[in-house]
C-alpha cells in the first residue's frame, strides 16, 4: 500500500481566539434563486477587523439555505436549481401545503443543502477559492426577507 504525500503545506499558525463579533444580515430575495452574499460577508470581516479565525453564517429560516458554490459560470446555479427541483418537485403529493405548493419542497431543499456555513479567515480575508462564492438560496417562489447571523471568532487587529 502506498501513501499519498502532500504537494505542499504552509507552517501552522497559532491564534488565541479571544474575540467574537456578531452581526445580523437582512436580505430581500427576489424569489427562487441564488443571492451572492460574498461581498456582504467580506465587509463584515473587514468591519470586525478580523485577522485569523473563522466566520460562521447561520440562516434563521427553514425554506431558504446557504451554500458555497462556483461564481464564474451562471449556468452552474441554474443547473443546481434544476437539480433541487428534481429532488423535491412541487407536484409530488406532499401533505404539508399550508403556505402553498412550494412550501414543502422548500423545506426539503433546505434539508438537502445547509443552514450554516463556516469559512476560515486568513490574514483578514475570507479563505475562499478562486471560483467560490457564498450564496443564500431562496427556495420559495415569492420574495422573502431573510436573516443571516454572521459571527466571527478569532483574533482581530
Amino acid at each position: 500500500m502506498t501513501s499519498s504525500k502532500s504537494l505542499s503545506r504552509t507552517a501552522p499558525s497559532t491564534v488565541t481566539a479571544t474575540t467574537i463579533v456578531s452581526s445580523l444580515l437582512t436580505m430581500q430575495t427576489r424569489g427562487i434563486g441564488f443571492t451572492d452574499l460574498t461581498g456582504d460577508v467580506a465587509k463584515f470581516v473587514r468591519e470586525a477587523h478580523a485577522r485569523e479565525g473563522a466566520v460562521t453564517l447561520f440562516i434563521r429560516h427553514t425554506s431558504a439555505s446557504l451554500t458555497i458554490q462556483e461564481n464564474a459560470d451562471p449556468s452552474v446555479l441554474r443547473d443546481l436549481t434544476t437539480a433541487l427541483d428534481r429532488a423535491a418537485p412541487e407536484n409530488a403529493g406532499w401533505t404539508h401545503d399550508t403556505e402553498g405548493p412550494d412550501d414543502m419542497p422548500a423545506h426539503i431543499k433546505t434539508m438537502l443543502t445547509a443552514t450554516s456555513l463556516q469559512v476560515p479567515v486568513l490574514n483578514g480575508e475570507l479563505a475562499l477559492g478562486t471560483w467560490q462564492a457564498i450564496y443564500l438560496i431562496e427556495h420559495r417562489r415569492r420574495p422573502h426577507r431573510r436573516e443571516i447571523v454572521l459571527q466571527f471568532a478569532g483574533s482581530t487587529s
